[in-house]
């Protein structure tokens, strides 16, 4: 069956299962390979699971009206770009020369004992050493272009969400 004809409420939850399963092999890689994520891979990791949130709400409501299921894919929409913002400063640092690759900072852990939450996440997107390592490859992607097409693609997908009609 065409995912392109299913109603609102079964598009918006393949958009929650498809996030789920990008944050599931998020957490095996991380608690099954050993790769510890870096400060730029937990926020994505934030904006996965907020299109997730937003998916789920919207599917759940699953509003009648055209005004609320655009609302719900704008929604979608905007964080799937942030987390693509995310992810592709991120791909930016991964390419950078190694003798313009920033220090290594302090854990995110202790960033967030230590400074307000604002300054934690000017901080963390500036980013660092430790998120310009590339630990994990497949098909020759790391894992923050996977991360960006996933996010181009959730973005989509939420642009469809909110303006394809049944």
């Amino acid at each position: 069956m065409n995912p392109m004809h299913w109603n609102f409420r079964s598009r918006c939850l393949l958009g929650v299962a498809v996030c789920l399963a990008l944050l599931g092999f998020a957490f095996y890689a991380q608690f099954h390979d050993g790769l510890v994520p870096c400060p730029l891979c937990v926020f994505q990791r934030i904006a996965f699971s907020a299109v997730a949130l937003v998916f789920l709400i919207g599917g759940l409501h699953a509003p009648r009206g055209v005004a609320g299921q655009r609302a719900y894919g704008l929604l979608a929409l905007v964080v799937a770009v942030i987390g693509a913002g995310i992810a592709g400063r991120q791909v930016w640092l991964q390419h950078l020369p190694p003798d313009q690759v920033p220090m290594c900072g302090p854990g995110l852990n202790y960033l967030i004992e230590a400074m307000p939450l604002a300054s934690v996440v000017r901080k963390v997107l500036t980013g660092s050493g430790e998120c310009a390592k590339v630990d994990w490859t497949f098909l020759g992607g790391s894992m923050a272009e996977w991360s960006l097409l996933w996010f181009m693609l959730l973005a989509a997908w939420a642009l469809i969400v909110a303006f394809r009609r049944r």
